[in-house]
């Protein structure tokens, strides 16, 4: 479900016409986070770590209302559920595109992507099925900790979703991290809005 926002009442308005007429209208950071508990509460759940974290990742941007809003034909609509479109690789190297559907509990979410995962490692080519525009698109890169990150985009291609990618694990001190790295249309969002959403997802790792 969507519904369509007012953008003549929306205090945005300004920041929107801006931002969307500019070729490049998104803007992106690269921050450090501390997945220690996190990792440890994965496995005392019995679930991956990359079904905990990406549940987590979902948690956050169906929370925080402006991750839940995209362009469709230049109006502004609100999304109800914000789902993932994660990268998965198959035996060969190659990857599709999977669609990771949103459930606030993480058992239903771990077992659904489990068998979404599966799914596209049976399949050939990079777009397996059909997508919506409530989504997030969601990549790793767990042979790097990167320190920055820019993304493959075509600026006459209407898109408005978050870009959201991790990097390698890594141990020191007792305590492990990884990369984060955020991308957001600035037309919708901005700085406090991606904060917002670091710290979210950081507390929602400390759990």
């Amino acid at each position: 479900m969507k519904q369509k926002l007012n953008i003549d009442t929306w205090k945005r308005k300004e920041h929107y016409l801006f931002f969307k007429q500019m070729e490049e209208p998104f803007f992106g950071i690269t921050t450090t986070i501390d997945c220690s508990k996190g990792y440890l509460k994965a496995k005392e759940l019995q679930v991956s770590f990359f079904s905990f974290y990406l549940h987590k990742v979902l948690v956050a941007v169906n929370k925080i209302e402006c991750f839940r809003y995209r362009i469709i034909e230049n109006e502004v609509y609100v999304f109800g559920q914000i789902d993932a479109s994660a990268t998965i690789m198959r035996e060969d190297n190659s990857f599709g595109f999977s669609l990771m559907e949103f459930s606030e509990n993480l058992n239903i979410f771990s077992e659904n992507m489990i068998k979404e995962t599966e799914r596209v490692r049976q399949t050939t080519g990079l777009f397996t099925r059909d997508f919506g525009e409530n989504l997030v698109h969601f990549s790793t890169l767990p042979w790097v900790n990167f320190t920055s990150l820019s993304h493959a985009r075509s600026f006459t291609f209407p898109d408005s979703c978050p870009k959201i990618s991790f990097g390698k694990i890594m141990d020191e001190n007792d305590k492990k991290t990884f990369s984060m790295s955020i991308h957001v249309h600035h037309g919708l969002m901005d700085g406090y809005d991606v904060g917002q959403f670091v710290n979210l997802f950081q507390e929602l790792m400390n759990q």
